[in-house]
């Protein structure tokens, strides 16, 4: 990938970068296997009589179990976060409660920002060109893919830069460094104009 560039103004500003085709690829399996998570995630939602009756959607109370999926949907609020509420149980509550609200319009916010990726990635390789909306859509997505990848790898402060070749995570590292390089770039295109 080349860095993100600014061309045009106005209603004809277009973000604008390169991908190789193994990039293209690459960005667009790690997309796909995020829809997929979420995916599932929606269709385990319990149904109840007030969201059938009102079509407002609601999600899961309880948080997920798996890694990525806590790290994309995590609580709404921790114990540490306020002094005021110390019961486990009104937390647990509170943290339910939120979930089942919002986490429905959450997952498809991450779903349509994941489809204007899709949408817009060359196949094969070749030119991204970007509204300011869409390059948006991308950093947002781009964000989420590398928060789930680097649940999975367990990426902490104290996590080296490279794994020793033969380690079975040094390639998925090598790639989270590669869409924290490619977040950086693109929001430095999207905040030149501001």
């Amino acid at each position: 990938m080349r860095t993100w560039k600014r061309k045009g103004r106005g209603t004809g500003l277009r973000i604008v970068s390169s991908l190789d085709s193994h990039e293209s690829e690459l960005i667009g399996s790690l997309v796909g296997s995020l829809q997929e998570l979420l995916a599932e995630r929606e269709a385990t939602a319990p149904r109840d009589q007030l969201s059938e009756l009102t079509g407002i959607p609601s999600g899961h109370s309880a948080p997920p179990d798996d890694v990525t999926l806590g790290r994309l949907l995590p609580d709404f609020h921790r114990p540490e976060q306020d002094e005021e509420i110390l019961a486990d149980a009104v937390n647990s509550d509170l943290n339910g409660a939120l979930r089942s609200m919002y986490e429905p319009g959450i997952i498809a916010a991450k779903n349509s920002a994941a489809r204007a990726v899709i949408d817009t990635l060359p196949a094969g390789g070749g030119e991204v060109s970007l509204t300011e909306a869409q390059a948006e859509q991308w950093l947002a997505a781009i964000n989420d893919v590398r928060l789930a990848l680097g649940a999975m790898l367990g990426v902490t402060e104290s996590t080296p830069e490279h794994l020793p070749p033969d380690d079975p995570n040094a390639a998925h590292l090598d790639v989270y460094h590669w869409l924290t390089v490619v977040q950086e770039l693109l929001v430095v295109a999207l905040a030149g104009g501001r």
